[in-house]
Parts: C-alpha cells; sequence; structure tokens
C-alpha cells in the first residue's frame, strides 16, 4: 500500500479520535463521540493489516464479525451496574496487549536502537502494572476481593523497591539489549507492583484508580506506537493517556486530595468512630407513607444516587418516581457527585439509561446553592458524598472534600439499609440531624413502595 495512503488513513484517524473525545464531553454527543472514535480505530487497524500484509481482507472481514458480535453480546448481557469491571477489563487488556506486543517486538529485531529498546521496556512496564493492576480493580468491583484496602507496615518501601528494580532492570536491558530475558524480569517486576499499587486502594477511591488506569493503558499503547512505529497508535494512546490524566486529576480535585494521597493513603484507612455520640436518639426513621405525604405538598425535590441505589438497581424504580411526580408538578432534579459510585460518571450512566433527561442531571457546583430552596431531599445509597463533616471536622478522612449540602433543604430523606458508615468509615451527622429522615430499606424496594403510596394517597 502506497504511504501516503497509508497516512492519509492515519491522519484520518486521528481526526476522528478528536473530534469522538471533543463529542464525548457532552452526554448529548457521547454516543455520536463513541461512533467518531470506533470508526477512527476501524480505519487504522484495516490500514495497518493491509499496510503490513498481515491479513487479507477474508481473515479481516472474519476479525469483524468476531469482534462485533462479541461487542453485541457485551453490550445485551452486562448489566450497567457492572460498567465499571467492564472498564477495568478493557484497561487491562489494553495494557497486558501492549506489553506482549512490545516483548515480541523486541525478540524480532535484530541490534534494536536505544529509542526502541526503551520503548519496549516502557510498554514492558506500563503495560504489566494496567493489566493486573486492573485485574485487582476488577476482583474489587466484582466483590471477589475485598474492597478495604490492605496496609502493612512498609508497604511503601516494599513498592518503591519493586519500582526500583524494575526500572533498574529496564535501564540494564537497554544498556544490553541482548539479554532479552530481562524483558519477563521487567514485566514480572511490574506486575507484582500493579497488584501491590492497587490493592492498597479502598473501594471509594475506586473512580480515581479507574480513570488513572485509564491513561496507564493509553500511554502503555503510546509506547507500544513507538515500538512499531506506528503512527496511529502513538496518537490514540497520547490522546487516552493524556485524557485519562485530566480525568484523573478532575476527580481528584472534586475529592480535594492529591493523587499520591490516592495512591499511598486516604480513606479506607480504620478511622476510630463515635456513633454513639452522633446518632444515640437523634435518627428519626420514616415510612414510605410518610415519604408520600412529604412528596404530595413538595413543589420542588432533589434526589442524591449513590453506589446503593447502582446495587439495588433502583435506577428504574427512580425514573418511575420521577415521572411521576413531575406529572403532578413538582420539580425534580438530580444532584450528581463527581465520585459517586464506582467509575467517572456512574450515576450519569445510569440515570441515562432510564432516560432521565439530561438537563436534570445538576453537577454539585450547580446544585448547592439550590438546596435551600429544596423542599424534599431524597439521598439513594450515598454516604460520603453528603457528609457535613467534610465542611465542619478538619481531622475528618474527608476534610475539605466537596460534598453535597443536602442538609440545608428543609426535609432531608435518606434511603439505607444501616447505620453503616460509607468507605470513608466515618459516622455521618447528616443522619441525626433535625431535618432528616431515615428510610432503612433495599432502595429499589422502599423506591418503590414510596411510588405505591404515592398513586394510592
Amino acid at each position: 500500500m502506497e504511504k501516503i495512503i497509508v497516512n492519509l488513513a492515519y491522519l484520518l484517524s486521528a481526526s476522528l479520535f478528536i473530534f469522538g473525545l471533543k463529542g464525548l464531553s457532552h452526554p448529548r454527543t457521547a454516543v455520536r463521540g463513541n461512533m467518531l472514535g470506533a470508526l477512527g480505530m476501524l480505519i487504522a487497524v484495516v490500514v495497518t493489516l493491509l499496510d503490513k500484509k498481515i491479513a487479507d481482507f477474508s481473515l479481516i472481514i472474519a476479525g469483524l464479525v468476531i469482534g462485533a458480535a462479541i461487542g453485541t453480546l457485551l453490550a445485551l448481557k452486562v448489566e450497567m451496574t457492572a460498567m465499571p469491571q467492564l472498564v477495568a477489563v478493557f484497561n487491562g487488556l489494553g495494557g497486558g496487549a501492549s506489553a506482549l506486543v512490545a516483548g515480541a517486538a523486541l525478540y524480532e529485531t535484530k541490534n534494536p536502537d536505544y529509542l526502541f529498546t526503551t520503548a519496549s521496556v516502557a510498554s514492558g512496564i506500563i503495560g504489566a502494572v494496567t493489566f493486573f493492576g486492573s485485574g485487582v480493580a476488577f476482583g474489587k468491583l466484582q466483590g471477589i476481593i475485598n474492597e478495604r484496602p490492605v496496609r502493612y507496615t512498609g508497604e511503601q518501601v516494599v513498592k518503591a523497591l519493586f519500582a526500583i528494580a524494575a526500572v533498574t532492570f529496564g535501564a540494564y536491558l537497554v544498556l544490553n539489549p541482548q539479554n532479552l530475558h530481562l524483558y519477563w524480569v521487567i514485566t514480572g517486576l511490574s506486575s507484582v507492583l500493579g497488584v501491590l499499587l492497587t490493592i492498597a486502594i479502598g473501594g471509594a477511591d475506586m473512580p480515581v484508580v479507574i480513570a488513572l488506569l485509564n491513561s496507564y493503558s493509553g500511554l502503555a499503547a503510546a509506547a507500544t506506537g513507538f515500538v512499531l512505529q506506528n503512527n496511529a497508535l502513538i496518537i490514540s494512546g497520547s490522546l487516552v493517556g493524556a485524557s485519562g490524566i485530566i480525568l484523573t486529576n478532575l476527580m481528584c480535585k472534586a475529592m480535594n486530595r492529591s493523587l499520591l494521597n490516592v495512591l499511598f493513603g486516604g480513606f479506607g484507612e480504620v478511622v476510630q468512630t463515635s456513633e454513639e455520640d452522633i446518632y444515640a436518639g437523634k435518627v428519626k426513621a420514616t415510612s414510605p407513607e410518610e415519604v408520600a405525604l412529604l412528596l404530595e405538598g413538595a413543589r420542588r425535590a432533589v434526589i442524591v444516587p449513590g453506589y446503593g441505589m447502582a446495587v439495588a438497581q433502583a435506577q428504574y424504580a427512580v425514573r418511575d418516581l420521577y415521572n411521576l411526580l413531575e406529572s403532578r408538578g413538582v420539580e425534580v432534579e438530580f444532584a450528581i457527585h463527581p465520585v459517586a459510585g464506582r467509575m467517572p460518571g456512574h450515576m450519569n450512566v445510569l440515570l441515562a439509561e432510564v432516560d432521565i433527561p439530561y438537563e436534570k442531571m445538576k453537577e454539585l457546583e450547580d446544585i448547592n446553592p439550590t438546596f435551600e430552596q429544596t423542599d424534599v431531599v431524597i439521598v439513594i445509597g450515598a454516604n460520603d458524598v453528603v457528609n457535613p463533616l467534610a465542611q465542619t471536622d478538619p481531622k475528618s478522612p474527608i476534610a475539605g472534600m466537596p460534598v453535597l449540602e443536602v442538609w440545608k433543604a428543609k426535609t432531608v430523606v435518606v434511603i439505607k439499609r444501616s447505620l453503616s458508615p460509607g468507605f470513608a468509615g466515618i459516622p455521618n451527622p447528616l443522619f441525626a440531624m433535625d431535618n432528616a429522615l431515615m428510610l432503612f430499606a433495599d432502595a429499589k424496594k422502599a423506591v418503590q413502595d414510596i411510588v405505591n403510596a404515592l398513586k394510592e394517597g
């Protein structure tokens, strides 16, 4: 294939990637952005296979059919609540593939130069960390591994030693490329490092970890692009890596924490609580019928979704409640905290799944000033993101973290199974406030009961 055709195809792919990313920046254009990005990748893959004479059209078509079948099956079978796990798997596969391809290229190349070997080592380290780190993230999200962080004395030293060893062997391999077996030593050390880095992070930090691992997978792909001298892979990997870093930074800002704090300490640490002092005799339980009465007299209501809504798969019941209230003239909006759930945008995806209008989903800085004019706030399975201790206790693990100021509403209804703390491991004074009512129940059943009570009222 003529080189100019290949380069023009890669330029078209890169343009589609950029327009795709721009489309993904807003819910209304996200689907179109996703399609543009996929089209760009399809063009890049087909052109590369034909240019390198790796496969003929029959194999490419067969691959497209098999890939489309797998993608369709995943789209139909995987629950929206399991999307964080699926994203973790995608990140891991991207990193693992980059490490293996770079290793294979290193073995096939005779007398590799410094740039080639350095790129291979970078791909091996980042790819292995991404693959095994994503595997642990998947295990935590799926409940196979305890979500609590695994901490031990000297953990930072252990992780530093593995990182230094991997980089040292990598530098030696760059200077002595004939020692190819060192590549697998490097990936082995990096694999352990990936496990150690992720196993030490608690479940509340998973949105940040998912975004960071996504960035790692892009960086690994970009490094492999240098190995293969493939411009499309370099560009696409760089875009993924950069967008992942930007998203990670935004998530850290949303939690008022640094990336180092997320990676090496923070939420999930064992914290001494004083639940008795906060809750004793102050918590008021309510019923679906009482909540329905409150909503019948409300003019404005705000729903705060959290991970509990995702676990209970209560988004359909929430949609029914939203439709019923709106049909009765109640203004309803949804308050979305940036780190609610287990991946960036988790709550937005769940609400979009049940056709909640995008304009009804309000970000933290937009919804907070409106709580004082809100009659009823319904918190469904959220905990740390509505904890006032973030503003009142400078010693709290979540001190300074921007939170949804739901306590400023006239009445707050919190749907939870119990008073158990969130992943930060601290009690929530909101539950004992004068204007707060606790509805102890499964989120899906509680919302359905409220809907039934409204219809019967």
